[in-house]
């Protein structure tokens, strides 16, 4: 099924308009706990999308917003004195897998819920030493704004901006670069605060400071929230400098071989690869002078507030090309999206709007975005597109951290994939394409142990965990030929859950990690079961009927699939390692 010209047309058009909302008529996300306040069923936290990748909900008795340290000392307390599980969220939830779930059990009445969403009203700026300390569940932006106006910046930050200054470190988020400390924002903190459990004669909790000289500072950097309760984080700070932008989108030809090249050649190189168009897009992005003229600022369109009806068309759009299993439907929707892009910049405006490369900005304007997060109205016109009360996009994520030399092998891999049948490639070119970005090694003991490179790709996810996806065993392959060949580490933020397995292997430093979580909690307070199976390697739950379709397992047979819909449990076409739910309509009995 091809999509009409003038549906074609429309929906470029559309994207287009969609993209010019500036936060005017918007509605910000809700808040990632919402609590009954008729019923006694307790509270109830949610990830972005609505969804954790078990599709299970995860149900808290009980939540805490402290507003200064000592409370979140005092709660810490509170839980330690009454054995209770502890896990900690900020404003804005954005981690996919449960790390921030205390207990799966339903109703359990042992565990408590820590929210940072109020305790966010410090901000230390010490400029004189080019550092700033904040609260824990300051926001980045709200960080970066009040550096900014010191005459300082930030150098590293994640491209999405809604995240807490504890949660971005805890689950290493992480920017693009290879030059100076990084792009890892770990990798900028020279001090931290935790909140960990005490005996009862020092009141049950207790503040340790960190700096880098302590033992556990390269535990506590990037702790997945297992160490403790970070309660205050201090950054290092540069001199306020602009950066200069420039989107080269050309063929895709050799990219594998100048990726290492690109990204020492440009401070923040990046590089966006649409594989079913043969299409790379160079980010050609270097820091400037304060006195270079320009005042552009990096609002990626899909972070932006988009138009509901937009929202909801596309996602009705791909489910009518998912049911009738049109490829081409797909392929020509990516080409839209694409283009779309190309004619906006990604995001990117000289000013009020995009008119032409460079694009030259400060710090604080560029390096971050998010504005679909601070829309101060509660009007229905438009929101981030992924808000689950609006139905609108819905997707996994996969984001693979490869060691640099390998990550060329990776993509020639996929390219000999891709060009089997270059079409079965266009629903990853419907959201970003793979974005490709570089984190320096680190001495995080959960960190990158070497200069690595990132991918992130985004794929349709259905509504119902049984119903299979066109053409996913694609990304079912590309997904295990980078964990599994290459033997690429999963984002920890990130990722469906067959990503993480054997994952305590993959870090060289993992014991020394293990051997400070039980220095610091030793009666296993901020464990939960995914932690259990996921970070510490307990045996997985036996596979059942369908858990390949949502990446809970890799299937080894028919029944992991979905045979009754003409799934089948089949070899990878290039990684014949690789075990996949393959479409075989002939073979239904």
């Amino acid at each position: 099924m091809r999509l009409p010209l003038r549906l074609r047309s429309a929906l470029l058009h559309l994207l287009a308009w969609s993209s010019t909302l500036i936060n005017i008529h918007a509605m910000p996300p809700l808040p990632p706990v919402q609590c009954n306040r008729i019923s006694a069923s307790g509270c109830t936290l949610y990830n972005p999308y609505g969804a954790w990748g078990d599709r299970k909900d995860c149900h808290i008795p009980n939540v805490t917003y402290p507003t200064t340290e000592e409370q979140l000392r005092l709660a810490v307390a509170y839980a330690n004195q009454n054995k209770l599980k502890v896990k900690v969220v900020s404003k804005f939830s954005h981690s996919i897998p449960k790390l921030a779930c205390p207990s799966s059990t339903s109703g359990s009445e042992e565990a408590l819920l820590v929210s940072t969403a109020k305790y966010d009203s410090s901000i230390e700026v010490d400029a004189e030493n080019f550092a700033v300390t904040a609260d824990a569940g300051v926001g980045l932006r709200e960080l970066i704004d009040r550096v900014e106006e010191a005459g300082l910046s930030l150098v590293a930050a994640p491209y999405w901006e809604g995240v807490s200054v504890a949660g971005l470190i805890s689950t290493g988020a992480h920017g693009s670069s290879w030059w100076g400390k990084g792009g890892a924002v770990h990798d900028h903190v020279i001090g931290l605060s935790l909140v960990v459990p005490a005996r009862p004669s020092e009141g049950y909790a207790k503040i340790i400071r960190l700096e880098p000289r302590d033992p556990l500072f390269d535990a506590a950097k990037v702790s997945l929230g297992l160490l403790g309760v970070i309660s205050k984080v201090k950054f290092s700070l540069e001199r306020g400098f602009k950066r200069s932008i420039v989107y080269n989108f050309t063929d895709d030809d050799r990219f594998e071989e100048v990726y290492v090249d690109h990204a020492k050649k440009h401070e923040f190189a990046d590089i966006t690869w649409y594989p079913s168009k043969h299409k790379a897009v160079y980010r050609y992005d270097d820091r400037v002078h304060l006195n270079v003229s320009g005042n552009g600022v990096y609002d990626f369109l899909g972070f932006r507030s988009n138009s509901i009806v937009i929202s909801k068309l596309m996602r009705v759009t791909e489910q009518t090309l998912e049911n009738a299993r049109s490829v081409t439907g797909k392929c020509t929707l990516a080409a839209t999206t694409v283009g779309s892009k190309e004619l906006l910049a990604n995001g990117l405006r000289n000013d009020l709007m995009f008119t032409g490369y460079p694009v030259v900005g400060r710090q604080g304007k560029i390096q971050t975005s998010g504005s679909c997060l601070y829309s101060p109205t509660a009007d229905t016109m438009a929101t981030c597109a992924w808000d689950p009360r609006i139905n609108g996009l819905f997707f996994f994520e996969t984001t693979a951290i490869f060691p640099a030399p390998k990550f060329g092998d990776f993509i020639r891999d996929v390219k000999k994939l891709r060009d089997l049948k270059p079409v079965n490639f266009c629903g990853v070119d419907i959201y970003n394409g793979f974005l490709i970005r570089f984190i320096k090694s680190s001495r995080a003991y959960l960190g990158q142990s070497e200069d690595s490179v990132v991918v992130d790709f985004n794929y349709y996810r259905a509504n119902e965990p049984s119903t299979p996806r066109l053409n996913q065993e694609v990304w079912e392959e590309v997904e295990q030929m980078a964990f599994f060949k290459y033997g690429a580490k999963p984002h920890w933020a990130k990722n469906r859950n067959l990503a993480f397995l054997n994952v305590q292997h993959k870090y060289p430093n993992f014991d020394k990690f293990n051997a400070a979580r039980k220095q610091l909690d030793p009666q296993n307070m901020f464990s939960n079961e995914w932690s259990d199976e996921i970070v510490f390697g307990k045996e997985m739950a036996a596979k059942g009927d369908g858990c390949a379709l949502e990446g809970q397992c890799i299937c080894s047979e028919d029944r992991h699939c979905s045979p009754d819909k003409g799934y089948f449990c089949q070899r990878g076409l290039v990684y014949k390692e690789a075990r996949v739910c393959r479409y075989s309509p002939s073979s239904i009995s």
